[in-house]
């Protein structure tokens, strides 16, 4: 018997096959239908000699990988050091109770976790219905006519809503007000958006609002203020109006359901965010914001939005709606770049609101105010002095702040930093009377009060004026689903008909949907991290700076770059920051006269519109037949606009899924003109490893850590878009100064509301590092391009492969030609994707970077038998095609045509179809022993735009 070392045992234990779906033996395989002995010659084949990486990744104590066990407790060591207190800060963030069954069933649950943006509607009909609930809550909460699928956090949202007004008002001043009860950190978000377009932001003080006379486009106010007061603004807002300004209310959601919404008042825009609503607060996110406006505003409003149609059978089904606004965004004339939300927790946000109803909200709510009103009225008898005159949950306290923040630290409490003279205290969902007690003894040095004596007469503290009368959440979704087994019901109901990579591979070119481990996730639930408010003092937040620090050095040796900033909340964020960051260093040099953005015409539509969004004027640059940057062109127009280059933007690999032997030329090219480089990290996984952008020429790069660092999807969110930076770069990154979060005084300003951004999910890609070591994460990326080259190589005969480099190699995507199919037989991409369906599998991404084509991403996730899985559809698909060529199968009726095939249609006794039951439901054997059913048929898009509708469906579908 052959013996096995302990070393060998162990190495038993490694998390890397875990995360690496092909066996050494499925690997040889492939590599032997491509012709390669090893990955390694594979590699050297695919990534251009001039840029490939020989060295091992310089990953310091984390370069040899750890097992799951291993990697856990070194950052439960990690998480011990930071104190988990009561936070009374407020100022937007709250201590929340996010109900178990949702807990369990969402944020826990892969089926909710793993999902992706649902561009594919059929096959995301549960979670449609989940954003649309949020939707519908919003619009209720706020009073307004519509409300989007949400925003990254309050600070985006509101400024979002800033150049929303611009867009719609008729206005032309570049004015724009803010309340100074307005929070810090939304003020300096919007600061930050309105220098670039040319905005003047004024800070006003809220009481002088009403008399106002400048001249302005819009006004921000908050409701309640920071300090806690509410604002009586109805005159100021009629005011406003008569003047030919508009407004944009920052509300509270919790206190909406006792104060009467924006809407009834006259408010334009509402944003804010819903974390509050069961979610935790987690140094500072992921939280979904919102945005909710007028309904005739719909059409400029930014981000996602869902709406109901019909499906072809006539049916009720959700979809996104005018989506192409988001996918194609505005380019060169865009206002906004997003193109991301915060599903995930807008759908945990919804589902707190149908879990406790109008009725629960009310309770909760009024429970706040309560406990507000009586520590209020026990801070005034111990001798404290208390400045609201109204307030909702917030109070501002005059006293020696010192004093009071170190007694309250003693006590387990923190309270809001206001000034030397005034702490802050808010109170919220998790309020106890224990709470109570303790603050009583904070502030009266030890004395007590009698709670329930001052219970017995305490008034609500609010205008009475303002108390709401409106109704809100009434749609039965609100009311049907309080008891738990209902709610859990529901929750599995709505899971059942969505395809997540729970269930099947996702074969999305660019979005990189591998696996999300469960021991990745673990942390994000640990209250050392999911209960830590985002302004706690540093002495508490020690172990997620550590942390932080970590991961930020992990992925400078992943990119070769010199500094990290985890602050971007998504890659449209991160795009932003990265060219506000090449701004201010133009502008250190004496050179802030560079305003030309160099962008190859194969570019995501995010690209030109974040340049836009900074200011600089987007210059095209050619691409050559084969689908790479047409260097000649590139280098004409970097001579053209020499003295004004600021930068160029370009994905690498290419957007076609190529690696271009020309981007060393091209970065020297931009750096001999004065430019720079920036590198779209959308692609990161086919590079870590292999090449750095740091390395080769990139100045500033943004990651997506939610493709390839293995941060979940979400549904469509949450993502995390941090930039790395060149050293020359690296004192420009984004500050909080509004938040003492100060990185260097040369920095930017804030991109998002909290100072790391959406620090609670960043422990999951720490941990994907961790366990992978330098060994697991160039497997990983040698893997992904193994995988891709297999399916192009395997699908190469029935379908052209339309981009490839040296011996007809892809990177770690494959764009597949459907155009010539079409030409002959008028079968699209997109009935290919619906039939898809079918087979149980989600559609690769459709018609992006070329119309007609699907561009295929396997990640190397995904084992030899499900890539043989999806070949095999492919190929099926492939072979009905053909008939239909062949005039076997009528060319409109068709079992492409005809897909998706829902069981109400499969198994109803009209079918009038050509082709039988069985090609429709089961056309491979493997399909009868797991099947997978679309809960509707084809969405009519066309239906759904004429028709926008995007609230929940109206109760007469209850009856």
């Amino acid at each position: 018997m052959t013996r096995t070392s302990l070393t060998q045992l162990e190495a038993r234990d490694s998390f890397i096959p875990r995360h690496i779906g092909p066996s050494e033996s499925e690997q040889a395989a492939m590599l032997s239908t491509l012709g390669y002995a090893t990955r390694e010659a594979l590699i050297d084949a695919v990534v251009p000699a001039n840029i490939r990486r020989k060295d091992t990744l310089d990953l310091g104590q984390f370069v040899e990988p750890r097992t799951e066990e291993e990697a856990l407790a070194t950052l439960k060591a990690l998480a011990a050091k930071n104190k988990v207190m009561k936070s009374m800060i407020g100022q937007g963030y709250y201590g929340t109770h996010t109900p178990k069954v949702i807990l369990r069933n969402i944020f826990e649950n892969p089926a909710w976790y793993t999902a992706y943006t649902p561009y594919q509607p059929e096959i995301s009909q549960g979670r449609l219905e989940a954003i649309l609930n949020f939707q519908q809550m919003i619009t209720d909460m706020t009073g307004m006519g519509i409300a989007n699928s949400s925003m990254l956090d309050e600070g985006t949202a509101a400024a979002e809503a800033m150049t929303l007004l611009q867009r719609v008002g008729k206005s032309s001043s570049k004015v724009f007000y803010v309340a100074d009860d307005v929070l810090p950190q939304t003020l300096e978000v919007v600061q930050t958006r309105a220098q670039p377009i040319g905005v003047e932001v004024r800070v006003i003080a809220a009481a002088e609002i009403e008399k106002l006379e400048e001249s302005c486009f819009g006004v921000l106010l908050q409701y309640p203020g920071v300090n806690g007061e509410v604002r009586d603004y109805r005159a100021a807002v009629e005011h406003l109006h008569a003047a030919g300004a508009m407004v944009v209310v920052a509300a509270d959601l919790l206190a909406l359901s006792l104060l009467e919404a924006p809407g009834a008042w006259g408010a334009d825009v509402v944003v804010g965010n819903s974390q509050r609503f069961g979610v935790p607060l987690g140094f500072g996110g992921p939280h979904a914001g919102y945005l909710a406006t007028r309904d005739e505003y719909k059409r400029s409003m930014a981000g996602r939005l869902v709406g109901v149609t019909v499906d072809a059978q006539g049916n009720q089904a959700y979809r996104l709606a005018l989506q192409t606004r988001e996918q194609h965004i505005r380019r060169e004339k865009a206002t906004s770049n997003i193109c991301t939300a915060q599903v995930l927790l807008a759908v945990m946000a919804g589902m707190y609101a149908v879990y406790h109803g109008p009725d629960g909200l009310k309770r909760i709510a009024q429970r706040v105010h309560r406990q507000t009103a009586i520590l209020a009225r026990g801070l005034q008898q111990l001798g404290a002095e208390v400045l609201n005159t109204t307030y909702f949950d917030t109070l501002t306290v005059k006293g020696d702040a010192g004093a009071l923040h170190a007694a309250a630290a003693d006590a387990g409490i923190n309270l809001r930093r206001i000034d030397d003279g005034h702490v802050g205290v808010s109170l919220d969902e998790t309020t106890t009377r224990e709470d109570l007690a303790a603050l009583f003894g904070v502030f009266g040095k030890g004395k007590t009060v009698d709670i329930d004596a001052i219970d017995e007469d305490v008034a609500d503290a609010y205008p009475a004026a303002l108390a709401r009368s409106s109704d809100f959440l009434t749609h039965p979704t609100f009311h049907r689903y309080h008891a738990e087994h209902e709610m859990l019901r529901y929750l599995r109901s709505l899971a059942d008909k969505d395809l997540a990579l729970d269930r099947t591979m996702i074969p999305l070119g660019s979005c990189t949907m591998k696996l999300n481990a469960t021991s990745e996730m673990i942390p994000v639930t640990w209250p050392e991290f999911s209960s830590v408010h985002p302004f706690a003092p540093n002495d508490q937040t020690v172990g997620y700076r550590e942390m932080i620090d970590q991961l930020e050095a992990m992925l400078c040796a992943a990119t070769g770059y010199a500094a990290i900033s985890l602050q971007p909340n998504a890659g449209s964020q991160g795009e932003y920051a990265g060219l506000l960051v090449i701004q201010k260093y133009h502008e250190s040099r004496g050179e802030g006269h560079r305003n030309i953005c160099l962008i190859p015409s194969s570019a995501h539509g995010t690209n030109p519109a974040s340049a836009s969004m900074v200011g600089m004027k987007v210059v095209v640059t050619a691409c050559d037949e084969n689908g790479n940057v047409d260097l000649a062109d590139l280098k004409a127009k970097a001579e053209q606009y020499s003295r004004d280059l600021a930068c160029v933007m370009v994905t690498y690999p290419s957007t076609h899924g190529v690696f271009e032997e020309g981007i060393k030329e091209l970065c020297e090219i931009v750096h001999q003109h004065g430019g720079q480089v920036y590198v779209d990290g959308a692609n990161m996984n086919a590079m870590v490893g292999v090449a750095a952008p740091g390395a080769f020429g990139g100045d500033v790069s943004h990651l997506n850590l939610h493709k390839t660092f293995c941060i979940p999807h979400g549904g469509g969110g949450p993502g995390v878009g941090p930039i790395g930076v060149g050293a020359h770069l690296a004192p420009f990154l984004p500050n909080q100064l509004s938040t003492g979060y100060v990185r260097n005084e040369a920095g930017i300003g804030a991109v998002s509301a909290a100072p790391f951004g959406s620090a609670s999910i960043l422990p999951i890609s720490w941990m994907y590092i961790a366990m992978m070591g330098a060994e697991g994460l160039t497997a990983a990326t040698e893997v992904a391009i193994l995988n891709a080259n297999y399916i192009a190589r395997r699908l190469a005969p029935h379908y052209p492969v339309l981009y490839t480099g040296h011996d007809g190699l892809v990177a770690h995507e494959c764009i597949i030609d459907l155009r010539p199919l079409q030409d002959k037989t008028g079968i699209s991409n997109e009935d290919v994707a619906k039939r898809l369906m079918d087979f149980g599998f989600h559609a690769p991404t459709m018609s992006f970077p070329v119309p007609g084509t699907l561009m295929i991403e396997p990640t190397e996730s995904e084992a030899k038998a499900e890539l043989d899985r999806f070949i095999e559809a492919m190929i099926t698909i492939h072979a009905e095609i053909v008939k239909v060529e062949r005039g076997e199968y009528d060319k409109m009726d068709n079992p492409l045509k005809g897909a998706p095939h829902t069981a109400d249609v499969v198994t109803a006794d009209d079918w009038q179809h050509t082709y039988s039951r069985e090609v429709a439901a089961f056309p491979v054997a493997s399909l009868r022993k797991k099947k997978y059913w679309p809960p509707v048929g084809r969405a009519d898009n066309v239906y759904g735009d004429r028709n926008l509708f995007c609230g929940c469906a109206p109760i007469s579908d209850y009856e």
